[in-house]
């Protein structure tokens, strides 16, 4: 098989997503790992910490998408365990994407093996973060 490249984005508006956290009764918070949760606890705005966060997620969906382009999707959206797809920092702050349990089970069925680069930037009000995703190795 050859490898192909797949690409995803997504951008979030950070006073939006701001207002969703602190929604009286919101649970979007589940939505992130408790290792996710205690990095961005030690940042200065932990809210643009979370939408950069956010924003990976998406762009890591996004491009497992157009790389089943054609295809029917392998799992339904609403079935998506946003903590299975983690943003894993490394001692310096740089950030992978680490598909885990049904999602990493769900992502090798439909591409094989795969690997990711990821990148995160923040300015403003905007948080944004773009996914590539190789698949077609051995």
């Amino acid at each position: 098989m050859d490898r192909m490249h797949h690409i995803g984005v997504d951008i979030v508006h950070v006073p939006g997503f701001r207002e969703q956290l602190e929604m009286p009764g919101s649970r979007f918070e589940d939505n992130f790992t408790a290792l996710e949760l205690r990095v961005a606890d030690q940042r200065p705005d932990r809210v643009l910490h979370l939408a950069g966060r956010w924003a990976a997620k998406e762009a890591f969906i996004k491009a497992w998408s157009q790389a089943i382009y054609g295809r029917p999707p392998v799992m339904s959206p609403d079935l998506v365990d946003f903590r299975e797809i983690v943003i894993q920092p490394d001692r310096w702050g740089r950030v992978a994407v680490e598909p885990r349990d049904e999602v990493a089970r769900a992502v090798a069925e439909s591409l094989g093996k795969i690997s990711t680069s990821l990148s995160i930037s923040h300015d403003g009000d905007s948080a944004v973060a773009t996914c590539l995703i190789v698949a077609g190795l051995e």
